[in-house]
């Protein structure tokens, strides 16, 4: 059985950063990329970014480019998502997401993916 585990989710303020966690196991091969999205409030889950896992390629929703900053641990099999410069409109529960196989759709799109974890709650006051 797949397990995806988020953590390092909190309260921060406006301008401050956080590191989110995403720990997989149950099965620890063919991982093609793994990508964190979230949800705010009232609004549809959305992409943050992604990662393909044996090349490290990475990609960003255009508007948290520079701010964002995905990277894995292959042997660990862990996710993270540095965030920096963090703003109240990023309060949201954030999601990562496993893809085992090459996907038909784009790294953004929520169809490709496998397997998900529970979420983080990442809360940014002003």
């Amino acid at each position: 059985q797949v397990q995806l585990v988020e953590s390092g989710g909190g309260l921060v303020q406006d301008g401050g950063s956080l590191r989110l966690y995403c720990a997989a196991s149950g099965r620890a091969f063919s991982t093609y990329a793994m990508g964190w999205f979230r949800q705010a409030p009232g609004k549809e889950r959305e992409f943050v970014a992604a990662i393909r896992w044996r090349d490290g390629n990475t990609y960003y929703a255009d508007p948290l480019k520079g701010r964002f900053t995905i990277s894995r641990d292959n042997v660990k099999n862990t996710l993270y998502l540095q965030m920096n410069s963090l703003k109240p409109e990023d309060t949201a529960v954030y999601y990562c997401a496993i893809q085992y196989y090459v996907g038909t759709y784009a790294y953004s799109d929520q169809r490709n993916y496998d397997y998900w974890g529970q979420g983080t709650q990442v809360t940014v006051s002003s």
